[in-house]
């Protein structure tokens, strides 16, 4: 039961599922550690994937918030009184 969590979770890409099913893994055979081993290699592999697909959107975004900040038009500090 734990082996099948454990593929439909690397299949489906949730990380989220993955890390609760490390906090609790049953005793397993020679042949269901092999496999969970195998599954955690590429769990491990498609976390590395997303977080570098955070790192890009994150630094997209940066570049966004700078570009409107530069054109963005300077105000002066101050009133601007004239009589």
């Amino acid at each position: 039961m734990w082996l099948k969590q454990l593929k439909s979770a690397v299949v489906m890409r949730d990380v989220e599922k993955v890390s609760s099913l490390l906090d609790e893994v049953p005793s397993l055979n020679a042949k269901e550690l092999q496999q969970a081993s195998y599954l955690l290699k590429e769990a491990a592999n498609i976390a590395k994937e997303l977080r570098n697909e955070t790192s890009e959107s994150m630094k997209k975004v940066r570049k966004s918030i700078d570009f409107l900040a530069s054109t963005e038009s300077k105000r002066k500090q101050g009133f601007d009184i004239i009589l």
